[in-house]
C-alpha cells in the first residue's frame, strides 16, 4: 500500500520557469521540506526524473524498501515526481529509489539535500536551513566592502586543514570550534575576506571538495547546515566577507550522485565529448538543458540568499568556455560557428551573472578562476561581456613567481616579467592569487619557489608581497603563505603553526599584516586600482639593477605614494625623478628589523633639482638589499607626514 498522499508545492508558474530555465528558486520546491498537511506534519519530496518508470522514497523509516513510498508524477510532463509523507523528523535518513526504463533500480541521494550523511552510502538528510541570524548591519552596509573601489584582500583557505583538533590531529573541528580560531586571525591580520574552498557536500577528501555529490548540502564533516551558519555570522559581526568556490563545471560519476540519475544523461551532456572531463574523470554539466541551468543557478543563488555568502569564485571556468580544454585533434566538436567556445556554457555564465547581480545587486561579487585570454569576462552581459566582477589574474601569478625562481645575475634577463602585466592589468577587473594551486603536486611552498639561502629567501618573499599588495587589483592568498609555510599544503592535517616560533615566520606574518594594513586604509592602493589613473611607472626598465619604480594614486591629487623594488641583495644608494615640488619620505621597509629583514634604514639621503627619469627633480634613496620600499609624497615641504599606523587601525 501506497503510504505517500498528493501535495505539492508548484505552481505552474514554478513548472513553466523551471522547463525554460529561468526558475532560479527551485530550493523552495525541490528536496525534502518539513511541511504540514490536513493538521498533520510530514515531510514533502520533490525530485526531477523525466525518463523514470517509478520513484520511491526509501529510508531508515521504511526498511530501505521500494515499495511502501512511490511518489507521484506530475500530469504537466515536467518530469517532477512528488508526495507527502506524514511524521518524518527532521534528521530522517532517505534516498530516491529510482526506476529506469529498463527496469534497473537505482538509489540516489537527493540532488536538493541540505545535508548528507558521512559515510560510503551518503544518504540524504531531512534537514532545514532556518537559522536566527543577526547580520543585519552588515548586509546593509556590505555594497562598501565588496565595491570594486574597495580594498579586497582575500584570506583562502581550506576547512579541513586550516586547524585540527590539538588532542587528535585527524580529527576534524566543528564549524563553531573554527569560528573561536578564525575570526580574531583574520580580524588581527587585516584580510577583508575570507574564501572557503567547496563547503558543498563531496565524498573524496583528496579531491579538496571540488568533485561534490550534494551541491545544496554544507558537508557535514564540519556540522550542520547551522554550524556553517554560525561561523558566516561570526564572520560577518565582525567585519570579514565570506566567499564560496562554486563549481558548476563538473560531477563526479558516484553512484549515488547526479550521474545517469534516472538511467538516462541528464544532469551531463550525452556526447562524451561535451559531457566528459578527460583531466578529472569527471561529468560536465549540459548547460543547453533548460532544467539543468535551472538547477546551477538556483543553487548559486541558494548559497547567496539562504547562507548570506558575499561572493562565488567560480571555478574551472576556462573548461567550461573551451571545447577543446585538456582535448586533443579529433577529441572535440566545433561550435556552430567551427570555432572552440562552448556557445551554451558562456551562455549560461552570462545567465548566472544576470541573475545573481539583479537579485542582490552590488552586495555580492562573482570571480572566475579563468586562465586563458578569453574576451570581456568581467564586462557587462549588455555590452556583450560574461558579466562576472572579477577574474583571477593567472597570468601575473605564473610571470611573478617564474621571476622570482631567477638567480639575481638572471634577473636583467627576465626583467620584463614583472612589467607584462602593466600591459593588460585594465583589460578586465583583476584579483592577484597566489592559492592553493600554486603549493601542491610537487610545486614547493611560496617561501621555497624563492631563489637563494633562508634569509634571501624570505627577503625575496617579503619583496613579493610587497609587489602584490602595491600592485593594482585584489589580493589573494593562501592559507599558510602568510608565514612562509615550508612544506607543500597538506589535505590531510593542520597547517605549521609552529613555525611561528621563529623569527623569520613570524617577521613574514607581521609584514603580510601591516601590507594589508597598507593597502586598506591608504586609499590610493585601492580606490583606483582598475582605472588606469591610480598607476604610473617611474622607471620600468632598469634591467641591470633589477630595480622596479612606480607610483599609486588615489582620486585625490596629492594622495600620491611611490613603491620601489630592490630585487638584488646589494644596498643600493639609488636615484630616482620626482616632480617639482614634491616630498618624498619612507613608510615602509620590508627590511625592516621587525620584519627580520637586515636592518638596512630605507631614506631618501638627498633631494636635488637634476633632471632624472623625464622628471623635473630627483631624489637619491637608500635601498635596502631585496626589498621593498614605499614612499608618501608631501607637496610642501614644510608638511607634516601623516603617518601610516600599521596594524594599529
Amino acid at each position: 500500500m501506497n503510504s505517500v498522499k498528493t501535495y505539492t508545492l508548484f505552481t505552474e508558474h514554478d513548472v513553466y520557469l523551471f522547463k525554460e530555465g529561468k526558475h532560479y528558486k527551485l530550493y523552495d520546491m525541490f528536496g525534502a521540506h518539513s511541511v504540514e498537511k490536513e493538521g498533520i506534519q510530514g515531510v514533502y519530496f520533490s525530485v526531477w526524473a523525466p525518463n523514470a518508470k517509478k520513484v520511491s522514497v526509501i529510508g531508515d523509516f521504511n526498511n530501505w524498501n521500494d515499495k511502501d513510498h512511490i511518489l507521484f508524477p506530475r500530469w504537466d510532463e515536467s518530469g517532477i515526481w512528488e508526495g507527502f509523507i506524514p511524521a518524518l523528523p527532521l534528521g530522517t535518513l532517505y534516498k530516491y529509489a529510482v526506476e529506469t526504463p529498463h527496469g534497473e533500480i537505482l538509489e540516489k541521494s537527493d540532488p536538493y539535500a541540505l545535508s548528507w550523511e558521512q559515510n560510503r552510502q551518503a544518504a540524504s538528510l531531512v534537514a532545514t536551513t532556518w537559522y536566527e541570524w543577526n547580520d543585519k548591519e552588515w548586509l546593509n552596509n556590505r555594497w562598501k566592502v565588496n565595491s570594486l573601489n574597495a580594498p579586497i584582500s582575500v584570506y583562502e583557505m581550506h576547512l579541513g586543514s586550516w586547524v585540527r583538533d590539538v588532542d587528535d590531529p585527524k580529527r576534524f573541528l566543528n564549524y563553531r570550534d573554527i569560528a573561536k580560531k578564525l575570526v580574531p586571525y583574520i580580524k588581527e591580520m587585516g584580510f577583508t575576506h575570507v574564501e572557503f574552498m567547496p563547503v558543498m557536500e563531496f565524498p573524496y577528501d583528496p579531491s579538496w571538495g571540488y568533485q561534490i555529490t550534494g551541491f545544496y548540502a554544507a558537508t557535514s564533516r564540519f556540522g550542520s547546515p547551522q554550524d556553517l551558519m554560525f561561523l558566516i555570522n561570526e564572520l560577518h559581526n565582525n567585519g570579514i566577507g565570506v566567499i564560496l568556490d562554486w563549481v558548476p563545471s563538473h560531477f563526479p560519476g558516484d553512484a549515488n550522485g547526479l550521474h545517469r540519475f534516472d538511467g538516462s544523461y541528464l544532469y551531463e551532456h550525452e556526447d562524451p565529448r561535451k559531457g566528459f572531463h578527460p583531466d578529472w574523470k569527471s561529468y560536465i554539466f549540459n548547460y543547453g538543458r533548460n532544467e539543468v541551468k535551472s538547477f546551477l543557478i538556483s543553487n548559486a543563488m541558494f548559497w547567496l540568499d539562504r547562507y548570506h555568502v558575499d561572493g562565488l569564485r567560480v571555478d574551472a571556468v576556462t573548461s567550461m568556455l573551451h571545447l577543446d580544454y585538456s582535448r586533443n585533434e579529433g577529441e572535440w566538436e566545433p561550435n556552430i560557428y567551427g570555432g572552440n567556445v562552448n556557445l551554451e556554457a558562456k551562455t549560461f555564465l552570462q545567465e548566472f551573472n544576470t541573475a545573481v547581480y539583479k537579485e542582490f545587486g552590488d552586495n555580492i561579487i562573482t570571480i572566475a578562476e579563468e586562465s586563458s585570454d578569453f574576451p570581456m569576462l568581467t564586462k557587462p552581459v549588455h555590452d556583450g561581456g560574461v558579466g562576472f566582477g572579477m577574474k583571477w589574474m593567472m597570468g601575473w601569478m605564473h610571470d611573478t613567481l617564474d621571476y622570482f625562481k631567477e638567480d639575481y645575475e638572471g634577473r636583467k634577463f627576465h626583467h620584463h616579467k614583472l612589467t607584462f602585466a602593466s600591459m593588460y592589468m585594465y583589460n578586465e577587473n583583476y584579483m592577484m592569487p597566489l592559492s592553493h594551486d600554486e603549493v601542491v603536486h610537487g610545486k614547493a611552498s611560496l617561501i621555497y619557489k624563492m631563489v637563494g639561502d633562508e634569509w634571501q629567501k624570505f627577503a625575496n618573499l617579503r619583496s613579493l608581497y610587497v609587489y602584490m599588495f602595491t600592485h593594482p587589483g585584489a589580493k589573494l592568498l593562501f592559507m599558510g603563505d602568510e608565514f612562509g609555510q615550508t612544506s607543500e599544503w597538506n589535505f590531510k592535517q593542520s597547517l605549521d603553526w609552529h613555525l611561528l616560533k621563529y623569527p623569520v615566520h613570524k617577521g613574514l606574518q607581521t609584514l603580510v599584516k601591516d601590507l594589508n594594513h597598507l593597502y586598506r586604509y591608504e586609499p590610493a592602493f585601492y580606490e583606483n586600482q582598475f582605472d588606469k589613473t591610480g598607476f604610473e611607472w617611474v622607471e620600468a626598465d632598469d634591467l641591470e639593477n633589477s630595480v622596479f619604480t612606480y607610483i599609486r594614486k588615489g582620486k585625490r591629487k596629492d594622495d600620491c605614494f611611490m613603491v620601489v623594488l630592490n630585487l638584488t641583495p646589494r644596498v643600493l644608494d639609488y636615484k630616482i625623478g620626482v616632480n617639482a615640488g614634491t616630498h618624498w619620505e619612507v613608510v615602509f621597509n620590508s627590511d625592516d628589523e621587525k620584519y627580520n629583514g637586515s636592518g638596512v634604514k630605507a631614506e631618501v639621503i638627498k633631494e636635488q633639482s637634476e633632471r632624472w627619469m623625464n622628471r623635473p627633480n630627483s631624489i637619491i634613496l637608500k635601498l635596502p638589499p631585496l626589498a621593498g620600499v614605499v614612499l608618501k609624497m608631501e607637496k610642501d615641504k614644510k608638511y607634516k607626514l601623516h603617518r601610516i599606523k600599521l596594524h594599529k587601525r
